[in-house]
């Protein structure tokens, strides 16, 4: 691996800058990429698919769990291609088979749900680390961009659905409409009905599609991730700049070592001396040890500097003393090195168990506290449920015969309706038979209000003037009562037809609109 062969520039990075490069390289070589990924994966799923097909969702749960195998590939292509050296696609398929034999059973097993995924398979394949040696560098390596890789995995997920909703949203759009109009949906949601198996492995193989245009992009974005980590850990870009400074360097420095070595040739020789030079001999100081003396000849001697240099090691921030306080059982030193150590023994027991009884103090206030939140957790969802269904509370308290605290003011007039029961006749049904015939809107309106005065006082529900139809019939079906519900949607759907489309009833409405009264509520009783 040479670094001034990269095609990318060697810098420290931030992990989504790292992730941009990765898409960037992976666009720059999206054919090859895309196309030795087609290659490998769709024979795969085709066999996977005739062999279950019976099961299409186990098929391409089998092609799923299968992922970290595939990735092997454009990762060989993608390393090959960064200092280039781009394989080509025949190439790259014969270095397959030697690609996946290095731990591939943990790959698809026990590290295949690992979030780091792509963050960590250069590790493998590129520096051939296994066992403890690769925990310890993942290790290494993780420490800073590894939550970058997370956060890759977590929105490739969600990018893989996208697109392959999109794809299926894309064919149901191309098909014509006269098709979709004669589909029978109850029985292509079937999921037990095998006529429709095709449509499940219809929509299995637009995900193998969507893998081909977005698995290389997320192997590519992993590999970059894992460059910038070492090049951050390994100084590449410093490596990289002194490697650069020496290639402008050498063709200067050999002309100045080519012209220093004509200087030499031609400078004048010095006479040689006469007399026979002896050897040096060695200095006793170096024949005795390093502990001599030496250096006595200068103002600095060796025993000086030894002592100075003991000095400075004594000395911050090299040595730090402290002085430590703490209990001991009697005031005068023990007399026998026995009884001390005994005393001491007693003196360190002690000490254990006064910080043993602190551990416990300081945990049993934790344990109240933690108590405490929990209990006022409680007690504020029991307040929080009382004030959300305080009205239905109210309303039903009287029913079941519990005291209540204050009686809520009670409408006079509703939607431009007396309410109250004495403006109602006895036998409210007769009247408005007797009203039909000629005032129909009068006969209508005296059964919509004497239902609505009867909800109000008889069943307690808690009407309000700002309450709309839809509102009122919304508390009757939550009384649970069908044919107080049934009766309520007539008279109030035809009362709206009435008051808002002046759209009169029909006349077989009469009979039985009264007979519903007269069902619901006794006959000549009061309102």
């Amino acid at each position: 691996m040479r670094l001034t062969d990269a095609s990318v520039a060697i810098r420290p990075r931030t992990a989504w800058e790292a992730m941009d490069l990765g898409v960037l390289l992976a666009r720059r070589h999206a054919g090859l990429l895309m196309a030795s990924w087609a290659l490998v994966t769709l024979p795969v799923f085709l066999l996977l698919s005739a062999l279950f097909w019976d099961y299409p969702g186990l098929a391409i749960l089998l092609f799923w769990l299968g992922k970290p195998a595939y990735e092997r590939l454009p990762l060989f292509i993608l390393s090959r291609a960064l200092f280039g050296d781009t394989p080509s696609l025949g190439e790259a398929l014969r270095a397959y088979p030697r690609l996946l034999r290095p731990q591939l059973v943990a790959s698809l097993t026990w590290r295949r749900f690992s979030p780091t995924r792509s963050f960590d398979l250069p590790v493998i394949q590129l520096e051939r680390l296994a066992g403890q040696t690769r925990s310890q560098r993942l290790v290494v390596l993780g420490q800073r961009d590894a939550g970058g890789a997370t956060w890759l995995t977590v929105i490739g997920m969600h990018l893989e659905l996208a697109l392959w909703l999109g794809l299926i949203t894309l064919f149901y759009l191309m098909l014509p409409q006269q098709m979709t109009i004669e589909w029978n949906w109850d029985k292509v949601l079937e999921a037990a009905s095998g006529e429709w198996l095709w449509l499940e492995h219809l929509s299995n193989s637009l995900y193998a599609l969507v893998l081909i245009i977005w698995e290389p992009v997320y192997v590519a974005c992993g590999f970059t991730l894992y460059l910038n980590r070492r090049t951050a850990l390994e100084a590449w870009d410093i490596e990289l700049e002194f490697r650069r400074l020496r290639q402008r360097l050498t063709g200067a420095a050999y002309a100045l070592l080519l012209a220093l070595g004509l200087g030499i040739a031609h400078a004048p020789q010095p006479a040689q001396a006469q007399e026979n030079i002896g050897v040096c001999p060695a200095p006793p100081a170096y024949l005795n040890g390093p502990e001599t003396e030496r250096l006595s000849q200068q103002a600095l001697d060796s025993a000086s500097a030894r002592e100075d240099i003991k000095t400075l090691l004594d000395s911050p921030p090299f040595q730090n003393r402290e002085t430590v306080t703490r209990w001991r059982l009697g005031n005068a030193a023990p007399e026998t090195p026995a009884d001390g150590s005994n005393l001491e023994g007693w003196a360190s027991l002690l000490r254990d168990l006064f910080k043993l009884a602190e551990y416990w103090r300081s945990q049993e206030m934790l344990t109240l506290a933690l108590k405490a939140l929990l209990w006022g957790l409680v007690f504020s969802l029991i307040a929080l449920f009382l004030w959300r269904y305080r009205d239905w509370l109210n309303t039903f308290a009287g029913r079941l015969g519990l005291p209540q605290r204050h009686q809520q003011a009670q409408p006079p007039v509703l939607f431009g309706l007396e309410l109250a029961p004495e403006s109602l006749p006895e036998d409210v049904a007769s009247e408005a038979e007797r009203l039909w015939s000629e005032q129909p809107r009068e006969a209508l309106g005296l059964l919509y209000r004497a239902l609505l005065s009867r909800l109000l006082h008889d069943f307690r529900l808690p009407l309000k003037a700002s309450h709309t139809e839809g509102e009122v019939l919304q508390m009757v079906i939550a009384l649970d009562n069908l044919e107080l519900e049934q009766f309520s949607q007539a008279v109030t759907r035809h009362w709206q037809n009435l008051a808002y489309g002046h759209q009169l009833p029909p006349g077989e409405l009469r009979q039985g609109l009264c007979d519903g009264w007269r069902h619901l509520f006794a006959k000549g009783s009061t309102a």
